[in-house]
């Protein structure tokens, strides 16, 4: 079930329970074109997201070992351009300013949560991050063809004084 669109993107999905990985999974594999990379271990997580990029991350705020603003947090320093979703059952402003300014968080969805919402976050997370990365790749292009241009003027400027 790998196949999916170049441009559908790829989902991880971290909660230390098993049912809300699997109910979450099964969710975008049914209703989107995303690729869904599930995790019950932030540490297997942010091993993968050293391997391989995700354009969207949905993670548990409370889980063992690491929390999901601890998770989120070091996810943001190995991919800063994957969007990141925090999923909680307690809904607290402390917590949420503390997402909001430590891992950058572009949505903050309380549990159960709404397939509707989550689907939408998720769409627009993946978006974001594929428009990201085409911005970086644009970039990229305009600074080489900058500095081509540059070293053209340069011999021009030399052949002809």
């Amino acid at each position: 079930m790998d196949e999916i669109r170049p441009d559908a993107g790829t989902v991880m999905v971290v909660d230390d329970e098993d049912m809300v990985v699997d109910a979450i999974q099964g969710f975008l594999e049914l209703e989107t074109d995303h690729l869904v990379r599930p995790f019950t271990s932030a540490r297997a997580a942010l091993a993968h997201l050293e391997k391989e990029p995700v354009h969207a991350i949905v993670a548990d705020l409370m889980m063992p070992d690491l929390d999901g603003v601890q998770f989120l947090t070091r996810a943001r320093g190995i991919r800063p351009e994957a969007t990141r979703i925090l999923l909680t059952g307690y809904a607290d402003k402390e917590n949420a300013i503390l997402a909001i300014n430590e891992a950058g968080l572009y949505q903050y969805l309380e549990k159960p949560w709404d397939n509707d919402a989550l689907a939408f976050a998720i769409r627009n997370g993946v978006e974001r991050s594929l428009l990201f990365s085409e911005l970086t790749e644009r970039m990229a292009e305009l600074e080489a063809a900058h500095d081509e241009l540059a070293g053209l003027r340069q011999r021009w400027i030399q052949a002809f004084l």
